[in-house]
């Protein structure tokens, strides 16, 4: 028989278990903390230096990543709809300025060699 049998009821103390921390938990605190996760691969032969692989990977939320300084992913084209846009009115004033400056050079030589030959 277990030492429960033996107890009289109401008298038996609650011991609470080892506490668990579920998936759910862990992801939360990694997010709200943020981890780095750093390695280094080396392939060397006969002492010679093929090729080196250094990883640097920074798991976190956006707002800690935020914090952290890091918010590539508002810049990125790729990956954010206001950069793609910002980057096509930066290309779209650029080639503008350059077919404006064309057409001010064309207008200038069009102009010289009209005057010439009147």
């Amino acid at each position: 028989m277990t030492q429960l049998d033996f107890t009289p009821a109401g008298s038996a103390a609650y011991t609470p278990g080892p506490s668990t921390t579920n998936l759910a938990d862990i992801l939360e605190r990694v997010l709200d903390k943020g981890i780095v996760i750093a390695g280094d691969i080396k392939i060397d032969l006969l002492d010679i230096e093929l090729l080196t692989i250094r990883l640097r990977l920074f798991v976190s939320s956006v707002e800690t990543a935020k914090r952290a300084g890091i918010d590539w992913w508002e810049t990125d084209p790729a990956l954010s709809s206001r950069a793609a846009e910002s980057a096509l009115a930066q290309e779209n004033r650029e080639l503008r300025e350059r077919v404006a400056a064309l057409e001010e050079g064309a207008g200038d030589d069009d102009g010289g060699e009209t005057g010439e030959g009147s």
